[in-house]
């Protein structure tokens, strides 16, 4: 997947720059609608990447990209659905996560791309 993190607040897949959150899902990229995990932002001092998200459990492997530093909050109930529905899921910081999405077969992978902190 061509697929970048150029720098804080901006990622580029396939040429288009997005300067927001992403979901990958089958290598098409859309914006994450985040509105529902702010219910718990107070809890986690950041809006976390909560289970009542929109979640591309599509594929085996969900890689979350977690952020410029590694700190976006990935919330319990992610991980426990991740596991009930046999997704392996990887959580780096953005610039990880892209490096890997680079090597990644479509098919195999989607993503949480977040593009800031």
């Amino acid at each position: 997947m061509d697929v970048e993190y150029p720098r804080f607040g901006e990622i580029v897949i396939a040429g288009v720059r997005f300067d927001h959150d992403l979901i990958v899902e089958r290598g098409r990229a859309r914006r994450r609608k985040n509105g529902p995990s702010k219910a718990y932002r107070d809890q986690f001092g950041h809006t976390p990447l909560a289970a009542n998200e929109e979640i591309p459990w599509s594929a085996r492997r969900l890689v979350i990209g977690t952020g410029a530093d590694g700190r976006l909050p990935v919330m319990q109930e992610v991980r426990d659905l991740a596991e009930a529905r046999g997704v392996e899921l990887i959580e780096l910081p953005t610039s990880e996560a892209c490096r890997l999405l680079r090597s990644a077969r479509r098919k195999e992978v989607n993503a949480i791309l977040h593009v800031t902190c």
